[in-house]
């Protein structure tokens, strides 16, 4: 819709210099937006300040130049000029009524816009630790990062997404050694927990599995052996299990990157980190201080310079991760990083890194803050199933995905999410998954009982009344949400959309009776109804939630 008005300015623009009623040299973008009173009309322009200079006259004389080239009847019904220029232009009841056909007949490609033109992207979202299930802050990564995906296809992106498996240094040994005690204990050997263990109820069930497949027979081998061992079989059944848990909400990967290979050397016997060393050293972006090696991020925009390789000849955390994302612009265009609010000092020297690697501007870190869980009001920090932190898999076993999922995509990422898991379960208006799924199923109901097909040729004109038109309005907004969320990265938008569109149904179903005894009237209420399901599907879709036609 944007699109269109735009080029009906831009046309009225070209006919006015044309015709010599402007004097410009060059066309002008105009830009169009929907005005936040709507007693302005339905889309305006503010096109003619923009040209009182380069024209030499008067903004308001100028927006009555272009009024009077903008042709009013099947698409805009009137024009009008406010305050200093501002060009203010209202939709015919026809221009409404077509987009009832294509949101229908497009289905799940309505609303698709061409922001990113093909180009790749890849989404790395979630990437918890394998060494403990994840935590609810995850389960909003997961539901974030499927969402935006989703999104930025919508809009055009080839999109790839990756999770990111930390699976190579210290915590992967002190987790395989925390298998290792618990395995130890329940042979009925004393055995410590190492320094920064993990103690999770987890880790016993891990060790009592090991135990139950293959007995006693790493009692005897020595500890490193032990260790190595249960550190390999502890890893895969923990990574198996996030991925059965994020499967179990619809979240799918394409990539799931391993740390480990980053040190993996090839027939050279360098590895990626290597290689990557080698290339800053070559172009001049390392030196030596204090016997460790930095990185000069500071000629990037950091605040200080970065150790990469420490005294003891260890790689800082930095090093691999800056191999890790060269790695990610060998393969896409553009890259965004979905990361806990907590890593907020490391986004600059990332950012840094990756501009000294010939990739600055093309790597975009979206910081999430933390979830608060509630019950009824009351804040939730213990599971009463283990007495430990609530996991993300109990939160889906209670609350069930769609609601988790919506609920966790319900505010932007830079705000603190408050999720009542009470509310959650609600089955009532008070719940907006529920409000607007409801209102899917709703229409679903409508159509059944209507006991015939939509007639794809019923007569859209006698959509007059003020709710169809309002909720025709409401339909043809999606894509400039679309377009917007996706520019900003914010699938949050698409929850207050579908929930204000399933707003204006349920006024547009009080106020119009759909299933009448004129046939023609129920004909054309029933297409709109059947629109309108069509756009909360793909806007469910988008969001990773499903779109009921039963509740």
């Amino acid at each position: 819709m944007r699109e269109k008005i735009e080029k009906i300015v831009n046309d009225a623009i070209a006919k006015a210099v044309e015709s010599g009623q402007l004097p410009l040299d060059e066309m002008p973008e105009p830009s169009v937006e929907r005005p936040k009173d709507k007693a302005h009309g339905d889309w305006a322009t503010s096109v003619a300040l923009k040209l009182a200079k380069k024209a030499h006259m008067n903004p308001r004389r100028i927006a009555q130049i272009i009024s009077e080239n903008i042709p009013v009847g099947d698409f805009i019904e009137n024009v009008e000029i406010a305050g200093p220029g501002f060009i203010n232009m209202k939709l015919s009841n026809g221009a409404l009524q077509s987009v009832l056909k294509e949101a229908r007949e497009l289905g799940n490609d309505y609303g698709k816009v061409d922001l990113g033109h093909g180009q790749k992207i890849q989404i790395e979202f979630v990437s918890a630790n394998p060494t403990g299930p994840m935590h609810v802050g995850h389960g909003r990564w997961a539901a974030l990062g499927n969402a935006l995906s989703n999104l930025l296809e919508h809009a055009g992106w080839d999109v790839e997404r990756e999770f990111y498996i930390n699976d190579a240094g210290s915590q992967m040994q002190n987790f395989a050694q925390s298998v290792d005690a618990r395995y130890m204990q329940l042979l009925g050997v004393e055995k410590e927990l190492p320094e920064n263990g993990y103690g999770g109820a987890y880790v016993t069930t891990i060790a009592q599995r090991i135990l139950d497949e293959e007995g006693d027979k790493w009692m005897s081998v020595s500890d490193e052996e032990r260790s190595d061992h249960f550190k390999e079989l502890a890893y895969q059944m923990m990574l198996k299990h996030m991925k059965q848990v994020l499967a179990s909400v619809g979240v799918e990967f394409d990539m799931w990157f391993s740390e480990r290979s980053l040190y993996v050397k090839d027939e050279s016997g360098k590895s990626a980190i290597d290689r990557i060393l080698d290339k800053l050293s070559s172009e001049g972006y390392t030196y030596e201080k204090e016997d460790a090696l930095w990185f000069k991020t500071t000629e990037f925009g950091d605040d200080k310079d970065r150790v990469l390789v420490k005294t003891d000849g260890s790689y800082t955390y930095f090093l691999p991760d800056i191999a890790y994302h060269y790695n990610k612009f060998t393969r896409v265009d553009r890259v965004v990083d979905i990361w806990g609010a907590d890593h907020h000092g490391y986004v600059p020297r990332m950012q840094a890194a990756m501009q000294a690697l010939g990739n600055g501007g093309k790597l975009d870190v979206l910081l999430g803050q933390l979830v608060n869980l509630y019950r009824g009001g009351e804040v939730v920090r213990m599971s009463k199933r283990t007495g430990e932190m609530v996991t993300f898999e109990e939160l889906i076993e209670e609350v069930g995905a769609d609601a988790t999922k919506y609920l966790m995509l319900s505010k932007s990422t830079d705000q603190a999410l408050d999720f009542d898991i009470e509310v959650a379960k609600k089955q009532d208006s008070s719940n907006p998954v529920y409000y607007v799924q409801y209102a899917h199923a709703r229409i679903c109901s409508l159509l059944r009982r209507a006991g015939r097909p939509v007639n794809d040729n019923a007569d859209l004109s006698l959509l007059t009344d003020p709710s169809e038109l309002e909720l025709a309005r409401k339909i043809s907004e999606f894509s400039e949400i679309v377009e917007s969320a996706a520019r900003d990265y914010a699938p949050f938008r698409l929850t207050h959309y579908v929930e204000s569109l399933a707003a204006t149904f349920h006024q547009f179903y009080t106020n119009c009776q759909v299933l009448v005894e004129d046939e023609a009237i129920m004909d054309a209420r029933l297409y709109l109804a059947d629109a309108t399901r069509s756009v909360l599907e793909c806007a469910l879709g988008i969001l990773g939630v499903s779109a009921p036609e039963r509740m």
